[in-house]
């Protein structure tokens, strides 16, 4: 589906620039506390005793699941790719996974295209070889906050200089009107957080649909003539 968005003739989602990012979902029930999970003893029923412990700086620490995203960022902002891990996974071992292609045609992968050319993403993907990575294998520049210190390599500082500059900071600054209300707003419309579900399968399936009905939604609408709506509830038909 997100490749249809960027691929496909007639449609407004501009994948010149994406983004990435997560968010916690708690688990339906109550916590599993780490004290009982390290000696595997569930002390009362109702724990998913799939989920795991995860952090978030806005959030603190929350048992549940996580959801991965990546989304276009333009007038059109939609759902590329999706998935769902415990929530004590972090984010740079997930970007591998989410912009890579899962059919056995590496053409088919939204990442693959010639007009894909950053990603925007948080410190949680601040790493060299997702770096090198995103340039070498995808043709894009990852873009993402980096910090400069004394001992910072020659070839660091160019990430620095570069997340700096006007353009890196338009690019950067792209994530606030994109993916973290696209990310909220499916929370808030399909009602996964806390999780209706418990279990890892029973969960990433429910929050999974979620996404996937969203991009039919999306689809339908541009399909029908509403490709510049005002805003996502607009295209869900909800506002």
């Amino acid at each position: 589906m997100g490749y249809l968005f960027v691929a496909a003739e007639g449609f407004v989602a501009d994948p010149t620039v994406t983004a990435i990012d997560s968010t916690l979902l708690k688990a339906k029930g109550h916590v599993w506390h780490t004290s009982s999970m390290k000696t595997g003893v569930v002390p009362r029923s109702g724990i998913d005793t799939d989920a795991r412990w995860g952090y978030s700086h806005t959030k603190g620490w929350v048992f549940g699941y996580k959801l991965h995203l990546t989304s276009t960022t333009g007038h059109l902002t939609v759902p590329l790719t999706a998935d769902v891990t415990t929530a004590n996974v972090q984010d740079n071992q997930m970007y591998v996974p989410l912009t890579s292609s899962s059919s056995s045609s590496p053409s088919s992968s939204v990442f693959s295209l010639p007009s894909v050319l950053h990603m925007a993403a948080d410190p949680g993907y601040d790493d060299r070889k997702l770096y090198e990575y995103s340039k070498r294998i995808l043709g894009m520049d990852m873009v993402c906050p980096v910090e400069r210190y004394k001992s910072t390599s020659k070839k660091r500082l160019e990430l620095v200089c570069f997340y700096e500059s006007a353009l890196g900071q338009a690019i950067y600054s792209r994530r606030r009107t994109s993916i973290e209300p696209l990310i909220e707003h499916i929370k808030s419309v399909f009602r996964i957080d806390p999780s209706p579900a418990r279990g890892f399968h029973a969960v990433s399936a429910v929050v999974l649909l979620s996404v996937l009905l969203y991009q039919i939604m999306v689809y339908y609408n541009c399909e029908v003539g509403k490709s510049n709506p005002k805003s996502i509830k607009y295209m869900l038909g909800t506002g």
